[in-house]
């Protein structure tokens, strides 16, 4: 399997809510990105239970569009992400760049390079 196929399969996995199969493809020391509290986190479980914190309150759906491999070997994925509250009533909906860093084909890291509302959005 890809790495492009990998990634695929572990966005339909958080997307499905299965955080075992996500944590399991993770570094055990992976180096994560906060991006709704803010901040850095470390560790599978530091993934899991920020996971569960946002679950919680709000309910993501992130789906990548492109997959691509930079020259210094990290894998940089545009997704679009939808962003709804527990209602079902979206929040926020646009492009997000993730990048990342592979250890021994585990994630070892991984970054949020930016976020871009979808122009048409329109509130929707």
């Amino acid at each position: 399997m890809t790495n492009e196929q990998r990634l695929r399969n572990l966005y339909d996995s958080f997307n499905a809510r299965e955080i075992d199969a996500v944590l399991a493809a993770m570094a055990e020391d992976v180096d994560w990105p906060n991006a709704w509290e803010g901040g850095r986190i470390r560790g599978r479980e530091a993934v899991r239970s920020y996971w569960t914190r946002q679950w919680a309150e709000l309910d993501p759906r992130v789906e990548p569009v492109t997959i691509t491999t930079r020259a210094d070997g990290r894998i940089a994925v545009d997704a679009h992400q939808v962003v709804r509250n527990l209602n079902g009533e979206v929040i926020s909906e646009g492009r997000v760049l993730h990048v990342y860093q592979l250890r021994n084909g585990f994630i070892a890291g991984m970054d949020v390079e930016g976020t871009a509302p979808l122009a048409d959005s329109g509130g929707r």
